[in-house]
């Protein structure tokens, strides 16, 4: 009895130490914030957050969530395999008065970090008239 349980410990123990060898799946950003610099208002701007997965498993975004009506992210939405690139192409359309803005966008996902937040920011001014 007792060589079975100690034979179950072990399969168990080893079981247990070769999972945690796996690296989930993670993002490596190029940059996770942007500075627009001045843009004109109503013309919208875009700009692509690139990404490699890091981890060993397949990196899925599940959702990207603006902090405003005014920026719209858009993200690759097929499962990323260790090493592969994809982007998140946030766009931000200033309709409000000249300002300065900061915006937040927020990635969920299955990496080991599951909540990401990304910033863009910048300041608006009027269009100039000829």
């Amino acid at each position: 009895m007792k060589k079975i349980l100690v034979l179950f410990a072990f399969v168990l123990g080893l079981g247990i130490a070769v999972n945690a060898q796996t690296k989930p799946a993670e993002f490596k950003f190029e940059s996770e914030t942007h500075d627009f610099g001045k843009i004109v208002l109503n013309k919208p701007v875009t700009y692509d957050f690139k990404y490699t997965n890091v981890g060993e498993e397949p990196l899925i975004i599940t959702k990207a969530e603006a902090s405003c009506g005014c920026t719209v992210p858009k993200y690759t939405s097929t499962p990323l395999k260790k090493g592969e690139t994809g982007v998140i192409s946030v766009t931000f359309n200033a309709a409000a008065g000249p300002s300065t803005f900061s915006k937040a966008v927020t990635i969920t996902s299955n990496a080991k970090t599951p909540i990401k937040v990304l910033y863009i920011k910048g300041e608006t001014v009027a269009a100039t008239s000829k």
